[in-house]
């Protein structure tokens, strides 16, 4: 339950302050995150409804609600493609490039503030457990066989949440000798 409560109130603060940074420039995190979607994709920076709800792993009843209020904003554009006139892309409006332009170092900073608390040679290690972790979690649910338990780890027939604890039992060790 520790560290379970740990990640959760991890989350709280991360949530918070990000949501801190977005209400700044007038946006909220899922109004970001498709923002910052479109910025990153090559120019024109052009995506399909389709693209974006895998990239934010939503449904596509809430991409749609998201492409709703950018475009309310005039943050967005959905236009039907000149090459397929069946499929509809989603591009930045100069208005919406520009805001996310003015909202990324702002982002960028609250990260750094967030992991202020670790050190250069945290971060990293820090990074690689999380995704372990993450990827571990998703491919428990994800596999059929399983019906959602604990996938078995390839080293010695450990299951996947033996190796989870051990990992966070070592983690917990390094942080208070730290």
């Amino acid at each position: 339950m520790a560290v379970i409560g740990r990640l959760k109130r991890l989350a709280q603060l991360v949530d918070a302050e990000l949501r801190r940074t977005f209400s700044v420039h007038g946006l909220d995190a899922a109004s970001f995150d498709v923002l910052a979607t479109l910025r990153r994709s090559a120019p024109p920076h052009r995506l399909t409804p389709a693209q974006l709800m895998r990239s934010a792993m939503v449904t596509s009843g809430a991409i749609t609600q998201r492409l709703d209020r950018l475009q309310e904003a005039a943050l967005v554009t959905r236009d039907r493609s000149a090459s397929d006139g069946r499929v509809v892309e989603v591009a930045l409006t100069p208005a919406g490039r520009d805001l996310i332009d003015r909202v990324l170092p702002d982002h960028l900073a609250a990260e750094h503030r967030l992991l202020a608390a670790l050190g250069d040679g945290e971060r990293a290690p820090s990074s690689r457990r999380c995704a372990h972790c993450s990827n571990r979690w998703a491919t428990a649910r994800a596999d059929p066989r399983t019906g959602g338990a604990p996938a078995r780890s390839p080293r010695r027939g450990m299951a996947a949440g033996t190796a989870h604890r051990m990992l966070v039992s070592r983690t917990a060790a390094t942080a208070v000798r730290a």
